[in-house]
């Protein structure tokens, strides 16, 4: 059993995996309605823009460029680098991938860290923040299961202890001062598209259209992007490996979540820093990791070998 520090008596006492209080929710609520609901009004407001402002190149420039960043951000930083630690990487890539992740407005690194490590623990099971599977059968439970998962869970729920989940990286100085400094982080990400918009069109409608678009609506589109392998994937897809919980892979959507969802891949091989697996299924997260692997940026990259892939093909 997981212990903490002694007590009086000298007999150490269980650690507590989450902690739920008011204070907790209160929080949460705040991080629901700044980072999830307005991301939503930003969304409108950026398509209500376009009657000023048509969406064109400088638009998509931003919003691609933007989105590719944090995503990369949250897929290779927060998920394989820092949730499971399937490669190792050179202290300037660590810092660069937990500023981009952080950007992305879904939570500091790492409490991200400490809820997936939660979500690999119990998943599909009681204590799961985010499944889909536990909220009743037939369509109406399915319903509720999937709404559940993909945004409702995020207003309330018991916060893990980082203590018990994420000790190594509240050990990382570098780390935990680029938590302290996430919404500052989110800001950022907030204003550099906005700069870069006015500067390039050299118009107010430049910066207001870069901030929306490259600011509110990416952020919008990556959050349903990641939400959707929390949900969508734990019900539907293909399972060619064998886990304990209910992943699936969703092939066709490799290249827009960024090789995110070869999810049952990833939690039959969690320690893998590639979710494809062959060479054939696209990954950019891997590519990126190989990249950095083979500017000597990235190493110790815990690929399965094939006989242990192989051992948990489902015939």
């Amino acid at each position: 059993m997981d212990t903490s520090p002694s007590t009086e008596t000298g007999k150490p006492e269980p650690r507590n995996k989450t902690i739920s209080n008011p204070y907790i929710h209160r929080l949460q609520r705040r991080h629901f309605l700044l980072f999830d609901i307005l991301p939503i009004a930003g969304m409108a407001a950026a398509v209500a823009f376009t009657w000023i402002r048509p969406f064109g190149v400088l638009e998509f420039t931003l919003l691609f460029t933007m989105w590719l960043l944090t995503g990369l951000g949250v897929t290779v930083g927060y998920h394989r680098l820092f949730t499971h630690r399937t490669f190792q990487a050179a202290p300037a890539v660590v810092a660069v991938l937990a500023v981009l992740g952080s950007m992305s407005g879904q939570g500091s690194v790492i409490s991200w860290v400490a809820l997936h490590r939660r979500h690999h623990e119990y998943s599909d099971r009681e204590g799961d923040p985010h499944s889909p599977n536990l909220s009743g059968s037939g369509l109406r439970g399915a319903v509720r299961g999937l709404a559940h998962s993909h945004f409702l869970w995020m207003r309330r729920h018991e916060y893990p202890n980082i203590v018990h989940y994420a000790p190594d990286l509240i050990k990382d100085r570098r780390l935990v001062r680029v938590a302290r400094l996430y919404n500052w982080w989110v800001a950022l990400g907030l204003l550099l598209p906005a700069v870069a918009g006015g500067l390039i069109s050299m118009s107010w409608t430049g910066a207001v259209s870069g901030l929306l678009w490259g600011g509110f609506a990416r952020i919008f589109i990556l959050e349903h992007i990641v939400w959707a392998i929390n949900s969508f994937l734990h019900m539907f897809g293909t399972r060619p490996y064998e886990s304990r919980e209910n992943s699936h892979n969703g092939g066709v959507f490799a290249l827009v979540t960024l090789g995110e969802s070869w999810h049952n891949n990833h939690h039959a091989f969690p320690e893998s820093p590639s979710f494809g697996l062959d060479w054939y299924r696209l990954d950019p997260g891997y590519w990126l990791i190989r990249g950095l692997a083979a500017t000597g940026l990235a190493w110790d990259l815990k690929v399965p070998t094939a006989a242990r892939i192989a051992s948990k093909r489902i015939a």
